[in-house]
């Protein structure tokens, strides 16, 4: 009987270590392209077409904490939470399919309760904001993807400057630069191509803030468009594939990466997913949205023809125990 106590009594601990296994709805025709947690246990999910970004708590309704178009968000593309700072940043793209103004793509910055407007950084060179990270120190990073580089924001800066640009850095299409980013215990910076690749990238993150040699990390196999990265223990990743220029809506994966020197081993976590672009752990689980971007991309020059009412939500599976 004490055998049988001491089962149950671990199968409920690790049920609490799991966390939640809610599905969280999202706004409808929010097309969703990035997701990030606050503090509280909220998760912040930005969006593709409204030009916005909606807090979601589990249990509740989700609130449209950045308006649509505000401080010029048009694309909602990276989405994190600076929880220091009380900001929320976000990348603006300017790729279209948006109900709200086209601008150049920026840096924006936001109160973290309110949403309200605090900064707007230019991309120089007319690059695109994809994705950030942040390091222990504060400073952002961000991918650009129509250059092969990351650029840098530090603390109190004015302006976004070029922290890291390379040849290995490049990829092929009409985005030539990088997309997902990630920073693995403050050692090392993690990016993935637009393009379709078998391999990330390492950038070691140097004791002076410098970039260092770019290096590649292999794949067993093509990895199918890594939207977003996000590191989740030191030599462990979390791959979002979203496979946004493969063929069918329905071959996007989540996939846990295990690293190994310059090669990596990968475990498919979820699979036959519509444009999972991008996700985020916590409470021992990856979250994920469904980005159903092949609903838009028919429709260029047609908003008329853009589905409406589509629903979205945001999703979870277990982290792997190792």
């Amino acid at each position: 009987m004490k055998h049988f106590i001491a089962i149950v009594f671990a199968a409920v601990q690790s049920l609490a270590v799991a966390g939640p296994a809610a599905t969280l709805p999202l706004p409808a025709d929010w097309y969703p392209e990035s997701v990030a947690t606050g503090p509280d246990g909220a998760f912040y999910v930005g969006s593709w077409r409204q030009g916005a970004v909606a807090r979601v708590r589990t249990g509740g309704v989700p609130e449209v904490v950045v308006r649509p178009g505000a401080n010029g968000l048009a694309n909602g593309q990276g989405v994190l939470v600076d929880a220091s700072r009380h900001r929320l940043w976000v990348c603006s793209g300017a790729s279209g399919f948006t109900t709200v103004p086209q601008t150049p793509s920026a840096l924006k910055g936001y109160d973290l309760a309110t949403g309200a407007p605090r900064a707007s950084y230019a991309m120089p060179d007319a690059g695109y904001c994809n994705d950030l990270a942040q390091d222990a120190h504060g400073n952002l990073y961000v991918t650009d993807s129509l250059h092969p580089r990351v650029l840098r924001l530090a603390p109190g800066a004015a302006a976004l400057e070029v922290w890291k640009e390379d040849p290995l850095l490049a990829g092929s299409g009409a985005y030539v630069g990088l997309n997902g980013i990630a920073i693995d215990a403050g050692r090392d910076v993690y990016v993935s191509l637009v393009a379709a690749a078998p391999y990330l990238l390492r950038i070691p993150l140097g004791a002076d803030g410098a970039g260092g040699e770019v290096r590649r990390i292999d794949a067993p196999r093509m990895l199918r468009n890594v939207d977003a990265v996000r590191a989740w223990k030191p030599g462990r990743l979390v791959l979002f594939e979203s496979n946004a220029f493969g063929n069918g809506p329905y071959g996007g994966q989540v996939t846990a990466a295990r690293l190994e020197g310059d090669r990596m081993t990968l475990r498919t976590l979820v699979a036959g997913l519509n444009d999972p672009s991008s996700g985020a752990v916590a409470n021992g689980r990856v979250y994920f949205i469904e980005s159903k971007y092949g609903l838009l991309f028919p429709h260029k020059d047609d908003d008329a023809g853009i589905p409406r009412a589509v629903p979205f939500d945001l999703q979870s599976v277990p982290l792997p125990k190792d």
